[in-house]
């Protein structure tokens, strides 16, 4: 037989607790001196009292778990409960710090507002250009939403390209809206191809390369005001939010989304180099 306090911490829960568990009935000590009132408890139970806290960090009421014991859930379905609830908790984890990421990179945009130099900005014209693209839809602009959707969508179309016997000259990443109402955004990934590349394929009338995912369309020149940005994507909101300064200030107006060109792209997105280009037009 154990005291009260040794059985708590055999099993790793509070003294307080444990008196708590005995006035709802969930689990009794077994023997109650008459005439000190003291708790004992047996070896035994710490068995119970397992499966109490660990229904009870699965999210069950204690009114649940009592109800789970006395029908007496075995130990593999009760495993498979914990096995649930660790992939709910890791899911709400990883939320969690994606939403932090996201609170991060917005602090460091208040923190550069006025500092970044626009005069880097450079209005030219963007030549048209033919090229292999794979698209998806993606929940709105936010970098969070984008990024962890172009990364695999460019290695599945680089695959693509290559089986097709194509070769492509670098990367363009550019966007429209779905016109839903939604807020959504169809994100494009894409590759440039040489001048009349592609026309021995058979496609679709939507451009859709037969045996593929990828089609084959032609990007029309524009007029844009671009910038280079420095580092990750998931930090490219200072930049984009000075070329947008610079468009108002300039006396021009954006006419359509911005198209990103990748200049360099080594492992540590860090070191990603990467020209925006914002289509813009006479107010």
């Amino acid at each position: 037989m154990f005291t009260i306090g040794d059985f708590a911490r055999h099993g790793r829960v509070s003294v307080r607790m444990l008196r708590h568990y005995d006035a709802i009935g969930l689990l009794r000590p077994a023997h109650v001196d008459p005439a000190t009132g003291y708790r004992s408890y047996r070896a035994g139970q710490l068995a119970r009292l397992n499966r109490v806290v660990a229904l009870k960090e699965l999210g069950f009421t204690l009114q649940q778990v009592q109800t789970i014991l006395d029908e007496q859930v075995g130990v593999e379905e009760l495993r498979g409960m914990l096995r649930l609830r660790r992939a709910e908790l890791a899911e709400a984890m990883a939320e969690a710090a994606a939403r932090l990421t996201q609170v991060e990179a917005r602090l460091r945009t208040i923190e550069s507002e006025g500092r970044m130099d626009t005069n880097d900005v450079v209005l030219k014209r963007i030549a048209a250009v033919r090229v292999a693209r794979l698209s998806a839809t993606v929940a709105g602009y936010d970098p969070q939403d984008i990024s962890p959707v172009m990364g695999p969508l460019f290695d599945r179309l680089c695959r693509q390209v290559e089986a097709a016997g194509l070769t492509g000259t670098g990367a363009i990443a550019y966007y429209e809206s779905t016109g839903d109402g939604s807020g959504g955004v169809l994100a494009h990934a894409a590759v440039p191809l040489a001048a009349g590349a592609g026309t021995e394929l058979r496609t679709g009338a939507d451009g859709t390369v037969d045996g593929a995912d990828f089609s084959i369309v032609d990007l029309p020149a524009i007029e844009a005001a671009t910038i280079v940005h420095r580092g990750s994507m998931d930090d490219v909101m200072p930049t984009v939010q000075a070329l947008a300064g610079w468009i108002d200030a300039s006396g021009y107006r954006s006419v359509g989304l911005s198209r990103e060109l990748y200049l360099e792209c080594p492992a540590d997105r860090s070191q990603w180099v990467t020209e925006l280009q914002e289509p813009v037009g006479a107010v």
